[in-house]
């Protein structure tokens, strides 16, 4: 960890993201920036700010609530295996992945009962959200089969609060005078503000939903193996939490970052044709200086138009204009050596595009211990042709 501007940095430092950090640090009180952090839409993604009675929705972003869930099940990897081929062809046919997708399934909630419904900002987005709960987004959104050094094998998804999310932050962003863009100003609601509590309850709300979702993913997937879940971790990253840091009561917003207080276990996922990991917090002084944070994954470390080439849309179909640095060729050598079975994806999520995540997690220093290392076996996600809306 260095200090840079009075920004504590993991990792190597992106100056550009740095810059936004500064930015942030305007108006908020405290900042830090995890080993993953690069550019992110006014908040670096990695990045965490605190703020004094007051919350940024652009911190938050686009995907309020975005987070990994893992479920340890009760299946041996020799048992699946063999079949592993046939069980993604099962996953890819009953999950849904893209944009604004509905769920094949008919899936009920009590979260639909919640108070927050009635807030004129949410109440036109009910029905659209009950038809995508338990769908899977596209960009770097996906569903994983994993197995752990003792052969069990574990369910893991990242994803967030779908279109629910999406159009709940621009309400907001709109209502509280704020301009999109990476290097826009970030966006800050006072707590005196009427809108702040009424931000939080729709925040709160698409963090109900998001959890809802990958736990109906997850648990789906299991039906699948046949399997029982013996074992659950769970957590956000991008969400604004109420806590208290050295006698300071602050609003904590993460974006692509993982709460990591002592003992508490966080998911984080690496490449498609890498281990991800199941890690748990320590208490240290570089801790305190993350704000009790991680990393989220490994971090992108190529552009999405680097990677895959420049693309217009014709007729309802992404047509490649130039040619990205990585190929399909290389993705499919890449994963196949790795022995995983993919399903949809498209070049700009390869492992070429990003760090690789030991070198992230030991750059993280103190803050973290890893508790078990989970092998993929089997990944799928949106295919290429799907376009990204979420800005985060």
């Amino acid at each position: 960890m260095q200090i840079i501007n009075n920004i504590p940095v993991f990792g190597e430092p992106l100056m550009d993201a740095v810059g936004q950090m500064e930015s942030c640090l305007k108006t908020a009180f405290r900042a830090a920036l995890m080993a993953d952090h690069h550019l992110g839409y006014s908040l670096p993604i990695g990045g965490v700010i605190a703020y004094r009675d007051a919350v940024s929705p652009s911190g938050v972003g686009y995907d309020i609530a975005c987070g990994n869930l893992a479920i340890k099940t009760d299946a041996r990897i020799g048992d699946i295996r063999p079949k592993i081929a046939a069980i993604m062809d099962d996953v890819f046919k009953t999950v849904s992945f893209g944009v604004g997708r509905k769920n094949n399934e008919e899936v009920d909630h009590t979260l639909f009962d919640d108070a927050a419904w009635c807030l004129p900002s949410l109440a036109p987005l009910k029905q659209m959200a009950r038809e995508q709960l338990g769908t899977v987004g596209s960009g770097n959104h996906y569903l994983d089969i994993f197995h752990d050094e003792d052969g069990a094998v574990w369910i893991g998804a990242h994803f967030g609060s779908r279109g629910l999310g999406h159009k709940t932050a621009t309400h907001y962003l709109k209502a509280a005078g704020g301009r999109d863009g990476i290097f826009a100003e970030p966006t800050v609601i006072p707590k005196s503000s009427p809108l702040f509590d009424e931000y939080i309850m729709a925040m709160n709300l698409c963090g109900r939903y998001a959890y809802a979702g990958r736990e109906w993913v997850c648990g789906r997937v299991a039906k699948i193996l046949g399997a029982k879940t013996v074992d659950v971790v769970h957590n956000h990253h991008n969400f604004a939490w109420p806590e208290e840091h050295d006698g300071e009561k602050l609003w904590v917003v993460r974006k692509g970052a993982t709460p990591a207080f002592p003992g508490q276990r966080g998911f984080v996922g690496g490449t498609m044709g890498e281990p991800s990991v199941i890690l748990e917090g320590v208490d240290s002084p570089e801790s305190k200086a993350a704000l009790y944070s991680t990393v989220h994954g490994a971090g992108r470390i190529m552009s999405r138009t680097e990677a895959a080439g420049k693309s217009k849309w014709r007729n309802g179909r992404k047509e490649r204009v130039s040619a990205g640095r990585v190929s399909h060729a290389m993705m499919r050598e890449w994963v196949g050596n790795a022995g995983v079975e993919l399903r949809g994806a498209g070049v700009d999520e390869s492992p070429h595009c990003y760090k690789r995540l030991a070198e992230v997690l030991a750059a993280q220093g103190a803050t973290i211990v890893v508790k078990h290392k989970l092998t993929p076996v089997g990944v799928a996600m949106a295919g290429e042709n799907e376009a990204d809306p979420f800005k985060d």
